[in-house]
């Protein structure tokens, strides 16, 4: 079901405080005018600020009734349903740049979404959290209890429950199946790391892939 966006004084602009910093790198990566595609796009906070600042084409998929409401009132095309199903309906290369941001420990078949991607946009953007990450390799060493990652901290039981994986875990997934990495770009909380791809420190990654 697509859902039309809401055009009123209500509407808001999403600015630079308003989005997390993996989503800051995925803008400043977008070029104006691009046809962008969020796939499990939450309130369509991205797709808002990307409108504004890139002045975009941009089209979301959204899972939750929330999620599919806030996109409405925030302005942003927003289409609900299951990403298994939801770009079966999209023609090659119908996009620019198509985005999973976060989402990828949810997946039942990454690799089935991520070749979807890249079938309907000329580049996919990928940010995964890290559970290679330093205090998860301690908390599991030392607690004996399930970690969170930094950025993406939810307890084991807790729905819709992720499956950890570490950045090494996604080169090696990219490796196996013929996917090229573009550009990595490592964070380390708020600030860009210039480590190697692998370190300790890294909270989430950014994947720029073809």
């Amino acid at each position: 079901m697509t859902v039309t966006p809401l055009t009123s004084s209500r509407q808001q602009t999403a600015t630079n405080d308003k989005l997390r910093p993996d989503l800051l790198v995925i803008a400043s990566l977008i070029q104006p005018g691009e046809k962008v595609l969020d796939l499990g796009c939450g309130d369509g906070t991205l797709l808002r600020y990307l409108i504004d600042t890139r002045h975009i084409t941009g089209r979301g998929v959204e899972l939750t009734e929330a999620g599919v409401l806030a996109c409405v009132r925030a302005g942003v095309s927003v289409r609900q349903g299951n990403l298994q199903e939801g770009l079966g309906d999209y023609p090659d290369n119908s996009f620019d740049t198509v985005i999973l941001s976060q989402t990828l420990p949810y997946l039942n078949d990454p690799h089935f979404i991520i070749t979807e991607m890249l079938r309907v946009g000329k580049r996919a953007i990928v940010s995964v959290p890290n559970w290679g990450h330093w205090r998860c390799r301690w908390t599991l060493l030392w607690t004996g209890r399930s970690p969170q990652t930094p950025d993406l901290p939810q307890p084991w039981y807790v729905a819709p429950r992720a499956r950890p994986l570490t950045v090494r875990d996604f080169q090696e997934f990219c490796h196996q199946n013929d996917i090229r990495i573009v550009r990595q770009i490592d964070l380390a909380g708020k600030r860009q790391a210039q480590w190697p791809s692998w370190s300790l420190f890294t909270t989430t990654a950014i994947f720029e892939l073809n």
